[in-house]
């Protein structure tokens, strides 16, 4: 599947028992993070279990634009020769990140106080997303941008010559803003600190600590201080990435409202920034086990079991937990679907703001195939017809967003009739093996124009 191609009909089909062993790719923030901070690096990091979706491969060329070496080895293993903190060269040409929100902002920060320009664009999808959230705090160590109406790409960032350390409060909980910033701090003298009134996933504070950079966290009245001490020298890594766990979440969530269906997904990372779904499934009633857990590279690990649950039950989802499942509400609105009563999750303005408004494109979707769906600017609710309850039969729209396409993929699977979606290429930028991995665990998944 290509995301940048022509459009891809697909059609989900009630499945046969799920079963079998779920290898899902690479963990996606995990993959971005260890090739740009490798970048950064003097020296040779050595990356296994690489994730080779398309929106990590554009940041692995994005790197190489940047003057870094980028080596693959296949099967997921990688080299990067970095260039060192604040060694970045400027770019020959335009840097395309295809559909990768994560890549783009973070880059973005990584140049930001490197005196050189670089322009930035994206697909479809990614020309439509807000950028201003990350070039504000840019600006207030001295770099400057210039781009269409609203802060959207195609951009350019003129870098810092002299950078200044910032002190900034997240004015919403997001990674990514987050990373950009401490990312940009790392070639401004002194410390740079970031304010969260509210945590999100920690990726970027573990794994800057393991390239040897000076960082605190502190739990405060004022939420999580993270403070960085800039100009670090950086000490090449050799890092295992883990599985992802919102890869995981789709073949967990199918198995869950598959009749019959017993899955083992296996070293899946359990940060608890990412594991908000799990959690909330298992309150839920989903019949989801841990198995096998242990720690590696820093971040914890199992192997999960996800059998069949006919007794699921909609929940009021904690909406203190949304910055660490932001990622699996489409794919928990199918399993809504198919829980006993109503599903109300709060707290989700951010959802509106993604790849697509992710809201407005799963109500929509879920309409079209017989469910009940309310919802406002910061929230949205199911209301579940019990397992197998979906009536099925419409087709949604992808909307260029990977995780719109798989969740109703994801749906088919337990409707009564066939669900179908406009466009299956965008799912090739988190997860090139979906269609195969899904159909040999016993999915019917078919291209429409074959």
């Amino acid at each position: 599947m290509s995301g940048h191609g022509p459009a891809i009909p697909m059609t989900s089909r009630k499945a046969t028992p799920l079963r079998g062993v779920a290898n899902v790719p690479g963990d996606k923030s995990i993959s971005h993070r260890s090739l740009i901070l490798g970048a950064m690096t003097v020296g040779e990091t050595r990356i296994t279990g690489l994730l080779e979706g398309q929106d990590v491969l554009d940041t692995g060329k994005a790197m190489r634009a940047f003057g870094a070496e980028v080596i693959e080895h296949g099967g997921g293993e990688y080299s990067v020769h970095g260039v060192g903190v604040g060694g970045f060269a400027e770019p020959e040409d335009v840097i395309d990140c295809g559909n990768a929100g994560t890549g783009v902002r973070l880059i973005m920060g990584a140049m930001a106080t490197t005196p050189i320009s670089a322009t930035f664009t994206g697909d479809g999808s990614l020309r439509k997303r807000p950028m201003g959230r990350i070039t504000d705090p840019l600006a207030l160590f001295g770099a400057r941008s210039y781009g269409r109406a609203g802060g959207r790409l195609p951009l350019t960032i003129v870098g810092a010559a002299e950078p200044m350390p910032v002190r900034y409060t997240l004015p919403m909980a997001s990674a990514q803003v987050k990373s950009a910033v401490l990312l940009a701090g790392l070639n401004a003298p002194g410390q740079t600190v970031v304010i969260e009134p509210e945590a999100t996933r920690d990726h970027t504070e573990r794994m800057l600590r393991g390239f040897g950079a000076d960082l605190t966290v502190e739990d405060t009245d004022e939420g999580r201080v993270i403070t960085l001490t800039g100009q670090p020298e950086f000490t090449p890594q050799t890092i295992a990435v883990p599985r992802d766990p919102s890869s995981a979440a789709f073949p967990v969530c199918a198995a869950l409202i598959t009749e019959g269906s017993d899955l083992l997904v296996p070293n899946i990372g359990l940060n608890p920034t990412r594991a908000g779904l799990f959690t909330t499934l298992r309150e839920m009633g989903a019949d989801l086990t841990y198995e096998n857990a242990r720690e590696e590279g820093g971040e914890p690990v199992a192997d999960l079991r996800a059998r069949f649950s006919p007794n699921m039950k909609g929940i009021e989802v904690d909406p203190d937990r949304a910055a660490s499942m932001i990622d699996e509400y489409p794919v928990l609105s199918v399993v809504a679907a198919n829980a006993e009563g109503k599903t109300h999750m709060p707290g989700v303005k951010e959802l509106r703001v993604k790849e697509s408004d992710r809201i407005d494109a799963m109500a929509k979707g879920l309409r079209a195939n017989g469910i009940t769906v309310d919802e406002g600017e910061d929230w949205w609710s199911i209301d579940g017809r019990g397992p197998g309850g979906m009536p099925g039969g419409g087709t949604a729209a992808s909307e260029l967003d990977h995780r719109i396409a798989m969740s109703f993929m994801v749906a088919g699977m337990a409707a009564q009739k066939p669900v179908s979606i406009d466009d299956a290429s965008p799912i090739v930028t988190s997860f090139p093996i979906f269609e195969e991995l899904m159909t040999a665990l016993g999915a019917s998944l078919t291209r429409d124009n074959r």
